[in-house]
């Protein structure tokens, strides 16, 4: 996969972003991978967060939160875009 649709790929799920590590362009899509990944960790914290009911109604919050950014993240990777998401754009996993 090139670059484009390696970053395309890395949004879609976490089985999409495992895919696009896996088999796709690391070095060209380095940064959408990065975003993407740091979304699915989030995403898993709030699933995890769901299970505790004092905070159950601020999760939904943080759900659709997370579903604008990736979203945002998408968008930015269609248009060959390398713009830093808001609250987890400067988190780095890859190096």
């Amino acid at each position: 996969m090139d670059k484009k649709v390696t970053g395309i790929v890395a949004y879609l799920t976490w089985v999409g972003w495992l895919v696009a590590f896996l088999a796709g362009d690391k070095e060209g899509a380095k940064f959408h991978l990065n975003q993407a990944g740091v979304l699915a960790i989030a995403g898993f914290v709030v699933s995890v967060l769901t299970f505790i009911p004092v905070i159950r109604w601020f999760t939904g919050i943080l759900s659709l939160v997370l579903g604008v950014f990736t979203l945002m993240g998408l968008i930015y990777a269609i248009q060959g875009q390398e713009k830093a998401l808001p609250l987890v754009g400067g988190i780095t996993l890859l190096k």
